[in-house]
């Protein structure tokens, strides 16, 4: 469902993301949905069905509730759609620590591994790219990193790093001691975290293209570097339906 080249209408599997530049767009939508799913023997879960707001301005959607066929959304200023987290003021920056906290439950999981004896200093780096960093930089391909962001990702890196390659001995005192930055990017030369997900960015907005003009969502999908550059950022006053389906 496209309206003036925006998508407004994106379906996974039983995940439904309902679009709109106001609240009737996205009203209208969401019953017809309700209506067409119910012909097939399908219900929306009221529960699960949140909507969201996503302005520049902080006064945009006073409404606390939106009421569709009988049933009352609650309004929320946090979604978790498909993996990521939605805000209302479309940041990036609680996506960001979303995926480190679960980056660093992850790491705790396979702590045991990464700091034993018996496996060698490569095989916990390759630990350590396929199955910690998948999880930290699950979407990256559309994040827009400020310094400070930046920072945190590669202090978390580091943090793993010391883990994997332990301590070091003071060249004076003869004490061990913990890994210094310059020491560690000597152990680790492959590109560091930050310049991953840079690297990421620049093959994505390709694939997108070769995807074909029925595929393709780039336009004013491609967030502004203002709002954080999301892909969240339509450009407008957004509101967003989220819906689950399931059999009745």
């Amino acid at each position: 469902m496209v309206l003036n080249g925006t998508h407004q209408l994106l379906a996974y599997a039983d995940d439904v993301n309902i679009l709109g530049g106001s609240i009737h767009t996205p009203k209208e939508n969401a019953g017809a949905l309700v209506a067409a799913t119910r012909e097939m023997g399908l219900e929306g879960s009221a529960d699960k069905t949140k909507y969201i707001v996503m302005s520049r301005d902080p006064s945009a959607g006073r409404i606390d509730s939106v009421k569709i066929d009988n049933t009352i959304f609650e309004r929320v200023e946090e979604f978790n759609y498909l993996g990521t987290t939605l805000t209302g003021q479309n940041s990036i920056a609680d996506e960001i620590k979303s995926r480190l906290k679960s980056g660093n439950a992850c790491c705790h999981s396979v702590q045991n591994r990464l700091t034993s004896k018996l496996l060698s200093k490569n095989l916990k780096i390759k630990i350590y790219r396929t199955v910690i960093l998948p999880v930290v930089l699950y979407g990256c391909e559309t994040w827009w990193l400020t310094l400070r962001e930046e920072r945190e990702l590669r202090v978390f890196e580091k943090m793993v790093l010391r883990r994997i390659f332990g301590t070091g001995s003071d060249e004076v005192t003869g004490e061990w001691r913990r890994l210094h930055n310059e020491e560690l990017n000597e152990l680790f030369p492959s590109p560091n975290i930050v310049w991953v997900i840079k690297s990421r960015r620049m093959r994505w907005p390709g694939h997108v293209v070769r995807m074909g003009a029925d595929r393709g969502y780039i336009g004013s999908w491609w967030g502004s570097r203002k709002e954080g550059g999301h892909w969240r950022d339509l450009g407008v006053d957004g509101w967003i339906i989220l819906e689950c389906i399931s059999r009745r």
